[in-house]
């Protein structure tokens, strides 16, 4: 599939809007259906194309893990923002978008914030989907699972969009799942700060949507079973997530993720779609481009704070991913296991939307989530 760019062609204002957001895409497939009881609960394919491998080949060119900075981080930055109370809560069920034998889904929004505790705040919208039957016994509530979708164009982005299939997926098999819609997309709240500082926001978006969730009294969740599962921007977004709440996931889940150093994805989003002049306007009075500002778009990156991340991960990848580079997995999943993150890369035999091999993966994602997230 041909890479979703975020395009320069409008006035500079344009520009400057959306070159922090660097950005992956979502899945072509979002429109389909969640694959239905009978086609999803059999053993995983035998097919080869769509059977998960360990990929040990690593491309000796790629970056090393960095080494965090000592000096006081800049203000915009993973770093900074993990030295700040992040708030969340008060999830509210909306109407009723959807009931099938498995879940219901409710349209919601959760209160998120600009930049932690005594900022502006911030109304999120999403979508929910609980499992269908009796709540878990005892003191203990459902598992959850936060999802944190790809690159869409805010302008046409609509409530829910990008990772339906996953959601009812998830649902099917006894997960509460919360897709997060973002600042500044559908019915969120817009925050001011977009132009510098959106893909951070991202990531306190969907760390207020898990702790709405474990403070919520319509939806039973266990505090302790709370994952993150993101794909191609929003792999970005669970790993900065994971390093700036380390308690706050059981576990991460990442597919087609973008890199984990800001800079390359710069370079393969940005860059090709705005003359260079254009693109250092954008930037003047706040901090350059990668090669004028190395120190800022190592900040804004999560490789370099891997090591903060407690929570288990599993990374999934297309081998013919023409969007996010193969070679930005194996790095990242190198950096992490440096790190001493429990991590492990998985790859298929397809592309950046996850077509053919998308019940394999999901079925090893739930595997994955199942075990570490324990009943």
């Amino acid at each position: 599939m041909a890479a979703l760019r975020l395009r320069a062609a409008g006035p500079i204002t344009t520009v400057t809007a959306s070159l922090v957001l660097l950005a992956g895409c979502s899945s072509e497939h979002d429109a389909a259906p969640a694959p239905s009881d009978e086609s999803s609960s059999s053993s995983p394919a035998t097919d080869p194309r769509q059977t998960p491998v360990e990929e040990p080949s690593e491309d000796p060119t790629e970056s090393p893990t960095e080494t965090p900075t000592t000096e006081p981080p800049h203000p915009i930055s993973v770093a900074a923002l993990a030295g700040v109370e992040l708030t969340g809560g008060d999830l509210r069920l909306g109407a009723v978008r959807e009931r099938t034998p498995a879940y219901t889904s409710y349209d919601v929004t959760f209160a998120s914030t600009t930049a932690g505790e005594g900022s502006n705040p911030l109304r999120i919208s999403g979508v929910l989907n609980v499992p269908t039957g009796p709540e878990p016994q005892g003191d203990q509530g459902w598992p959850a699972v936060v999802l944190a979708h790809g690159y869409i164009d805010p302008s046409s982005y609509v409530r829910g969009q990008g990772m339906t299939r996953e959601r009812g997926f998830l649902a099917e098999r006894g997960f509460v799942a919360l897709h997060v819609d973002y600042r500044n997309h559908a019915e969120s709240s817009d925050d001011p700060r977009i132009e510098t500082a959106v893909r951070l926001g991202y990531a306190s978006d969907v760390i207020a949507a898990a702790k709405a969730l474990q403070d919520s009294t319509d939806v039973r969740v266990d505090p302790g079973r709370v994952g993150l599962f993101g794909r191609s921007m929003g792999g970005g977004v669970m790993l900065k997530a994971l390093a700036i709440e380390p308690d706050l996931f059981a576990a991460g889940v990442g597919w087609a993720s973008v890199s984990s150093l800001e800079a390359e994805n710069f370079d393969q989003f940005q860059r090709p779609d705005a003359p260079a002049a254009e693109l250092e306007a954008g930037f003047r009075g706040r901090h350059g481009l990668p090669g004028e500002d190395p120190e800022f778009w190592r900040g804004v990156s999560s490789r370099p704070v891997f090591g903060d991340i407690t929570a288990p991960v599993l990374l999934a990848h297309g081998r013919y991913d023409d969007t996010c580079p193969p070679p930005w997995a194996r790095a990242s999943q190198r950096a992490l296991t440096a790190a001493g993150v429990d991590s492990t890369l998985e790859w298929y035999d397809d592309g950046h939307a996850f077509g053919p091999a998308f019940v394999a993966a999901m079925e090893r994602t739930v595997r994955f989530l199942r075990n570490r997230m324990p009943a």
